[in-house]
């Protein structure tokens, strides 16, 4: 996989595909083609390879495939070889790591994937037992992962229950989604944050978050994507810093039997 994705960025088109992607995540073909000097035919086959190492994502929309840049790859291989060498020999590499870490790719919605060594039915139980997700999440939920059903939340000792909360879609291992929980005052004291900041992140309008799970062979891909937020959201800023290290745990917890520490 390393290897692919080395080959992916060595091209100038296709950095600037993943540009164009940073600035405005979950583009079309046709509005890649617009903002770029390329042929259509041209950056379909970039994006085919983009899409091939990892590094670009896809959605059907209707019509429409959206494409999304994914910068698990990029950190995972930047972490692995600055750790390795002298900063300088991959300053390129970590600059661009950097700058996707820096704010999320899009305004309106956080897109992730990472390929986890496991079966679709052990990360099925990963997302939704509580045996599990306390151990990597530190959260577990009340439901019964029916459509339609209700969730209750409990996190860092408090419980967060709200009509709203509710499983949106379950297709036992392929595919989870459900609406983010409230934000209330037990939620904020309970992580020890501003009561007036978490106020403000409660007037918000509900996001959701959802799961895709594909079998790879020996590996599962998940995708992770937290939608529904407005231009210029707090709580889109909070996720983006927190899910690539909740989906590392998730996945060196599946992978080794143990979870990130808390503190990484």
């Amino acid at each position: 996989m390393d290897d692919d994705v080395f080959r992916a960025l060595a091209d100038p088109s296709r950095r600037a595909l993943l540009d164009s992607l940073n600035r405005d995540n979950g583009q079309t073909l046709r509005q890649l083609c617009a903002g770029l000097d390329m042929a259509r035919q041209s950056v379909s086959k970039h994006l085919a390879l983009l899409e091939a190492a990892g590094l670009v994502t896809t959605e059907k929309r209707g019509r429409e495939k959206h494409h999304f840049l994914n910068a698990e790859p990029i950190n995972a291989i930047a972490d692995r070889w600055i750790s390795r060498y002298h900063r300088g020999r991959v300053q390129a590499l970590a600059d661009l790591k950097t700058a996707l870490e820096a704010v999320p790719v899009s305004e309106t919605e956080f897109t992730y994937t990472t390929y986890i060594k496991t079966s679709p039915e052990k990360l099925w139980q990963a997302l939704t037992d509580p045996a599990f997700t306390s151990r990597y999440w530190g959260a577990t939920f009340d439901t019964d992962w029916q459509a339609g059903s209700p969730m209750v939340w409990h996190e860092a000792g408090a419980t967060i229950a709200d009509d709203e909360q509710r499983v949106l879609e379950a297709d036992p291992y392929r595919r989870l989604s459900y609406t983010w929980h409230t934000f209330t005052p037990e939620f904020a004291a309970a992580h020890g944050l501003d009561p007036e900041k978490v106020a403000a992140s409660a007037k918000e309008q509900r996001s959701k978050v959802t799961f895709n799970l594909e079998q790879r062979g020996e590996m599962v891909r998940l995708t992770v994507i937290h939608n529904g937020f407005q231009p210029g959201s707090q709580v889109l800023q909070d996720v983006s810093g927190g899910w690539p290290e909740l989906i590392a745990s998730l996945k060196t917890l599946l992978e080794t039997g143990e979870p990130l520490p808390s503190n990484a």
